[in-house]
């Protein structure tokens, strides 16, 4: 019996080779396109910053990345704050500040840059200012040398809530990073940290913004690890101690610290860290008394001399001086 012959077979094989090579031509274009989107390398003596800018809803911040070769340090104050006050054409976002509010200039005294407002800086509504000192903050603690912002409206200082001076603020002021401002509240703290004797302890007010999510308990444990801010304070806790849980049950605050609580090595008296923690508690109306453990035990002894196994109340005994 005859075989068919199958009509055209070059034509078949041609037609398989020539999808295969447009497979590769696709494949060659996604893969540059991949490349192209990848982040170009820092050219030689150029640094990024991160420009902080507001969505539309004026409910979160959103940060854009800024290269430049500029080292002077007020002339790279300038182009920040330049950048800042103008969004990018690609970016949907808006700036920080009211269409109303006008920048004056700044001046640096020290580690703190001070802004200057007219007057209208303060007719912005509560949610839209907090942004607005996040984003400043965040902007300008980037210079080198600027750790602190403070804001003047007209030629008066920030005030805050209960009418006094804002005072100088720094990034580290808002605990979590701001993504929803209408979940975040200012709190007055009082926290305790030792001199450099290591024997006493001495109160420093603080005010931070933090995360409503966040109790205000590991707020102060979260401060306290970050050390003090007044001059001729120092640190009670090493700053890599973590923190596994706070809670409070029955005024009671309970603290669990992993095992770096325990490796405690600043030049204090054994007494300073653990009342550094209960004294600054108990500055909170619901707050009697303090239960420390490591790793969830309370079964352990801290610096040889101290048992955890005991709940702590403030003792003033180590307080000094306001």
């Amino acid at each position: 019996m005859e075989r068919k012959k199958h009509s055209r077979p070059g034509f078949a094989q041609s037609s398989g080779a020539k999808n295969l090579l447009l497979l590769a031509l696709l494949l060659s274009v996604l893969l540059l396109a991949g490349c192209q989107k990848r982040e170009k390398p820092l050219e030689d003596g150029e640094s990024e910053y991160q420009i902080y800018y507001m969505n539309q809803a004026v409910t979160r911040l959103i940060a854009q990345p800024y290269r430049t070769k500029t080292t002077d340090t007020d002339a790279l104050i300038g182009e920040l704050m330049e950048n800042l006050l103008h969004v990018p054409a690609d970016l949907e976002a808006q700036v920080v500040l009211s269409d109303k509010v006008v920048y004056q200039g700044c001046r640096k005294d020290d580690t703190v840059l001070y802004l200057f407002f007219d007057n209208n800086y303060t007719s912005m509504n509560a949610c839209q200012e907090i942004l607005c000192r996040a984003a400043l903050a965040r902007t300008l603690t980037q210079v080198p040398g600027i750790e602190y912002i403070s804001i003047y409206s007209g030629d008066q200082p920030l005030l805050d809530k209960s009418g006094m001076p804002a005072g100088p603020i720094s990034a580290a002021d808002f605990v979590d990073s701001i993504t929803d401002v209408n979940a975040y509240e200012r709190t007055e703290l009082t926290l305790y940290f030792t001199d450099a004797n290591g024997t006493m302890l001495y109160p420093e007010k603080r005010s931070v913004m933090h995360n409503v999510n966040t109790s205000v308990e590991r707020v102060i444990i979260e401060e306290l690890i970050s050390g003090p801010e007044q001059p001729g304070l120092m640190p009670t806790l090493n700053s890599d101690i973590k923190i596994l849980n706070v809670s409070v049950n029955e005024n009671v605050c309970y603290v669990n610290f992993d095992a770096a609580f325990l490796n405690n090595s600043l030049e204090v008296k054994d007494y300073i860290p653990i009342y550094s923690i209960v004294n600054s508690l108990s500055e909170l109306s619901n707050v009697n008394r303090v239960q420390i453990t490591v790793n969830g035990s309370q079964e352990v002894t801290f610096r040889e001399n101290i048992s955890l196994n005991t709940l702590f109340e403030r003792n003033l005994d180590y307080t000094g001086g306001n």
